[in-house]
């Protein structure tokens, strides 16, 4: 045991870089649904080079502890990922997220309890950095968890007192993280800490579920710089190279989402679409819209030559990814060209419609992104909108005065014929109303996502197709 003790301690260096390669190869995997698997296993790879070689470099480790926590993570780890529906995906991630938030806040309050050690002003720096962003990234995590799962505590914080009171938290978590750093205090960095847990909390609670993707790919880069800044105050190379890979894919994915919305990411953090209705327009008149049946939309596709696809969160709801799969593959065998379009902030999470069609198994080639699909509508003899609204609202483009003017959406309305299944007429996430809903080539489809899907199955199957 020594020996091997002594040869990876000898080597820790080089087991880190390949580590460290292998995480970079996981990013580049991860980037696409083709190569996720592979990306994945990379990960799973580079992250037990790290463990092991970690674990041999602790300097007089309590074995029991750390390998019957490793054991129980393992266990809870595996349940999870064997029981979480796919729908429930994005609140496990930000749940995820929480975790490691809190493990950096508990590495931070270990190493401050160290009396044997001497914390020079660098560390306290490092310790203050990585405790107070691993705190806001627990509570707000925690808070987006309940938000996603349409938790009772999770209520969205409305009011112009929420404003003020965030400052006044920001101001004293700074002031008593300066204490800190001047005096080495403890009950400063308890008081840092405390007040970061509460700033986390009330900086997610005021902002609305439509802008929760962003809200999760931020989280998932603060998780990251957690990890990065508790990587320095551990001395631990690979901590924060994986933290910085972290952190910095999530703030590229963070751009990304915010350039798919037409807003800045100060304006989704501070400024709140989905807080509160907003009337197009102003305009509150009746509207007409045309209203149509599953058999009709069964007719409709199968005797089209082109058929795109367009998932929302309401097919996240419905849980009817299978019953799509099943209607792609009917349609598919009486010779219709379907394809799949997917907005970058369709669902609830980044990648949340990619990740639901690939638990259907649907084929990535007809699964297209935005860019890839827009110049193709116009082509198009129908449209089955699943669900979606503010990423298909025609508004986005021709009313100057919308609120989501200027934001890339799916171009649906420059099909032949457009169908939209919903619960109901309601708006989406930014409150608005959708004009493409009260246009003649639109026929809405009221009800349940993976109901009204299937009965489109059966109407297809048994009209002698």
């Amino acid at each position: 045991m020594s020996d091997l003790t002594n040869f990876i301690a000898t080597n820790a260096d080089w087991f880190y870089l390949v580590g460290a390669i292998l995480f970079v190869l996981t990013l580049r995997g991860l980037s696409s649904p083709k190569t996720a698997i592979r990306g994945n296993r990379f990960g799973m790879a580079a992250m037990a080079i790290a463990v092991v070689t970690t674990f041999f470099l602790a300097e007089g480790p309590v074995l029991w502890l750390i390998i019957g926590a490793m054991i129980l993570g393992a266990v809870v780890g595996m349940w999870k990922a064997k029981t979480v529906a796919m729908t429930q995906m994005p609140e496990t991630v930000a749940l995820m997220h929480s975790f490691v938030g809190l493990a950096a806040v508990a590495i931070a309050l270990a190493t401050v309890l160290h009396t044997e050690q001497q914390h020079g002003a660098v560390a306290r720096v490092e310790l203050f950095i990585g405790c107070f962003i691993g705190a806001i990234t627990f509570s707000a995590s925690v808070f987006a968890f309940g938000k996603l799962a349409a938790k009772s505590w999770a209520k969205t914080l409305v009011g112009g007192w929420v404003k003020p009171v965030q400052a006044l938290l920001f101001i004293a978590m700074i002031g008593f993280g300066g204490v800190y750093f001047v005096t080495d205090s403890l009950p400063a960095f308890y008081a840092m800490a405390v007040i970061a847990v509460i700033f986390g909390w009330m900086w997610i609670a005021p902002i609305g579920g439509g802008d929760m993707p962003v809200v999760v790919s931020l989280l998932n880069s603060f998780s990251g710089w957690a990890a990065a800044g508790i990587g320095f105050t551990l001395g631990n190379s690979m901590l924060i190279i994986a933290g910085s890979l972290v952190g910095s894919s999530g703030a590229i994915l963070s751009y990304i989402m915010c350039k798919a919305m037409n807003r800045s990411l100060l304006n989704v953090l501070f400024g709140g679409m989905g807080t509160s209705a907003v009337a197009a327009g102003g305009d509150d008149a009746p509207k007409n819209y045309k209203a149509g049946s599953a058999e009709d939309a069964g007719f409709l596709m199968s005797n089209a030559s082109n058929v795109v696809i367009v998932p929302g969160y309401g097919m996240a709801q419905g849980r009817a990814q299978n019953a799509v799969k099943e209607l792609y593959e009917l349609l598919k065998d009486e010779g219709v060209n379907v394809r799949f379009a997917i907005h970058p902030v369709a669902g609830r999470m980044p990648g949340h419609m990619n990740v639901l069609l690939a638990e259907a198994d649907v084929p990535y080639d007809d699964i297209l992104e935005m860019d890839e699909i827009n110049s193709d509508f116009a082509s198009t003899d129908v449209v089955l909108v699943i669900g979606a609204n503010d990423v298909v609202n025609p508004s986005a483009k021709d009313d100057p005065t919308s609120p989501i003017f200027g934001m890339p959406i799916l171009e649906v309305n420059k099909a032949q014929t457009v169908m939209v299944i919903k619960r109901s007429m309601s708006t989406g996430y930014a409150g608005l109303d959708n004009s493409l809903f009260y246009m003649d080539k639109t026929m809405m489809i009221f009800g349940d996502a993976k109901k009204m899907v299937e009965e489109m199955v059966r109407s297809i199957n048994g009209g002698g197709h």
